[in-house]
């Protein structure tokens, strides 16, 4: 090892820790955000407040005036009519806490990142990219008000489609810093065929693709319907007079709650067999222990996850299988995150300029 290298090594460790502690904490603002969701809590503090809103109600006095302010939208006069202040109170904590996670990842976030800049510890390429995530961070927090906002004057809940954009939002930045952390590694590149990074590509896409559709199914409350499987409303693929019933067409597809389910049915099945697929294809190519590791993971976790959502279905979606079918989600997400970046691998993006030991220095 260099003197260059040797210097560099704590400072490359520093930054990966950081990386997984900033994706473990998105992770569980994802389960949190769906906890808030099914127990329908999300609606609970109607206001926006960026900085002053980091405090709970403090007082008796704060505690009604935040509880009239619920009482004032259409959840709690066709929901919740005659909710007493402590249940109101259980309701509110959850979505604090939702809120409260957010405001903490921003800080876990920016503080490290300007103090690794003043190090120095950090080449461009990557500052750019991290720059870039914490931008979609602060996005996220007018996306989640955008949701919220949905559900305060007409709905007695949040716009399935403002729920969906905000899931996929939150897991696409723990995917650019779950990617961002592996390009932290110092890994030879992985020789595959070009057939095998497709395939690896196409999982994280259709993966996002269900759970985008994961979260329609949340919104409409689907997955309390419906509750057969292999056969949805009868038989394995509806009629077309029930999957399309609604005008235009395509509104079926974000609206109708047999549509939106028959969806997330089918794509997991192509999900399914996509990573069998790809699998199959990186055993037969050879393509080495890590990708046919990593390839049978992927199965094994999709697998699983196929599981936990017949059984979610067939019990009408209590709230403990729920989080558990959405916590395997994000293990399968990071999986075939990982399986694409190691079959996409190049050098890694950690070059400091300022640990650059002179070639003429002696000693």
């Amino acid at each position: 090892m260099t003197a260059a290298s040797a210097q560099q090594a704590p400072q490359i460790r520093a930054v990966r820790w950081w990386l997984v502690g900033v994706a473990a904490l998105i992770a569980l603002m994802v389960l949190v955000g769906g906890a808030t969701r099914l127990t329908e809590s999300g609606l609970s503090i109607v206001e926006w407040k960026p900085v002053t809103g980091a405090l709970p109600p403090l007082d008796e006095r704060q505690w009604t005036q935040a509880f009239e302010g619920y009482k004032a939208i259409p959840q709690y006069r066709e929901m919740n009519a005659g909710m007493t202040l402590p249940e109101f109170k259980t309701i509110f904590w959850w979505e604090f806490s939702h809120r409260l996670l957010g405001r903490v990842i921003g800080i876990v976030f920016l503080l490290p990142f300007l103090w690794f800049m003043w190090r120095g510890v950090l080449a461009a390429d990557l500052r750019r990219r991290l720059w870039l995530i914490f931008g979609l961070g602060a996005l996220q927090g007018a996306v989640g008000w955008w949701m919220v906002a949905s559900g305060l004057s007409e709905r007695v809940e949040v716009s399935q489609l403002r729920l969906a954009t905000h899931l996929v939002l939150a897991l696409l930045i723990f995917a650019a810093v779950v990617w961002t952390l592996r390009r932290l590694s110092d890994r030879p590149a992985s020789v595959v065929s070009v057939r095998l990074k497709i395939t690896g590509a196409a999982l994280v896409i259709l993966t996002f693709v269900q759970l985008y559709l994961g979260a329609l199914v949340a919104g409409l409350r689907a997955g309390k319907i419906y509750n057969t499987w292999p056969e949805i409303d009868g038989a394995f693929i509806p009629s077309a007079a029930r999957l399309f019933f609604e005008s235009p067409w395509w509104r079926n597809l974000f609206d109708n709650t047999l549509t939106v389910q028959f969806e997330h049915r089918m794509t997991a099945y192509a999900l399914f067999v996509l990573a069998v697929f790809h699998a199959l294809d990186a055993i037969g190519s050879r393509a080495g222990a890590a990708a046919i590791n990593g390839a049978l993971w992927l199965v094994a976790a999709v697998a699983l996850q196929a599981t936990l959502g017949i059984l979610t279905l067939l019990n009408q979606a209590p709230i403990d299988l729920a989080l558990t079918h959405q916590a395997v989600a994000i293990a399968v997400l990071t999986l075939a995150v990982l399986q694409a970046e190691r079959l996409a691998a190049r050098r890694p993006e950690m070059q400091p300029q300022e640990l650059v030991v002179p070639a003429t220095q002696t000693g």
